[in-house]
């Protein structure tokens, strides 16, 4: 991928580059599933951290839990979850939102005050297009869409996944080297520049060197 290719996944609608990492350790917890999809989502977690260098933890100190992951079968459901509605701002709107869409997925981030990803918010509508989704594939494709802030239009046309002969399901290889480089230390937890996908093709570069 050249720099334009990288801006362009970070390039929201409204023009605006806009690209964010995880501050903070992950400490994801699951609603909704039973306890073997639960491990496979925490799997998918733990796989995208060790590709990042980053860290994961049992419990977020301020929040508890900082990655929370609700299924569903009807988004009425979200306006039932105690609490929830104090934790996503607009909740009853968004549900009405997302109910007209007819979507069966979205993210809500917060950030902490250097603009680095402080919580996600992750919706999942299990209608028959996610319902028929082998469970890794759908938990590594959210974990990826959620490791760092991508466009909104970043996988519209195209997933972050890939499949290999053997049928089994990883990340695509550009994508996972734009984690890893967004990840690099020398790098910004925030940027809202374009100039920033220029600092991530060279970061992908000497990796490529230097491996």
């Amino acid at each position: 991928m050249i720099a334009d290719d990288i801006a362009a996944l970070f390039t929201r609608s409204d023009g605006t580059y806009l690209c964010a990492r995880w501050g903070r350790p992950l400490s994801p917890i699951v609603f909704g599933v039973e306890e073997a999809t639960l491990q496979v989502i925490k799997g998918a977690f733990e796989a995208v951290c060790v590709l990042a260098g980053h860290q994961m933890a049992e419990t977020d100190p301020e929040l508890g839990a900082n990655v929370m992951v609700f299924f569903c079968r009807d988004w009425a459901e979200l306006l039932d979850v105690p609490d929830l509605d104090r934790m996503v701002d607009g909740l009853p709107a968004l549900v009405t939102r997302l109910q007209a869409a007819d979507a069966n997925q979205y993210r809500v981030f917060r950030f902490d005050r250097d603009g680095s990803i402080k919580a996600c918010f992750i919706f999942l509508r299990m209608d028959a297009d996610l319902a028929n989704l082998p469970a890794e594939t759908l938990a590594l494709s959210q974990v990826a869409q959620s490791i760092l802030l991508w466009s909104d239009n970043a996988f519209t046309d195209r997933s972050p996944l890939a499949r290999l002969d053997g049928g089994q399901v990883i990340l695509r290889p550009e994508i996972a080297e734009i984690i890893r480089a967004a990840y690099d230390p020398v790098m910004p937890v925030a940027a809202a520049d374009p100039s920033h996908a220029l600092r991530l093709m060279a970061r992908i570069t000497a990796a490529k060197q230097s491996g």
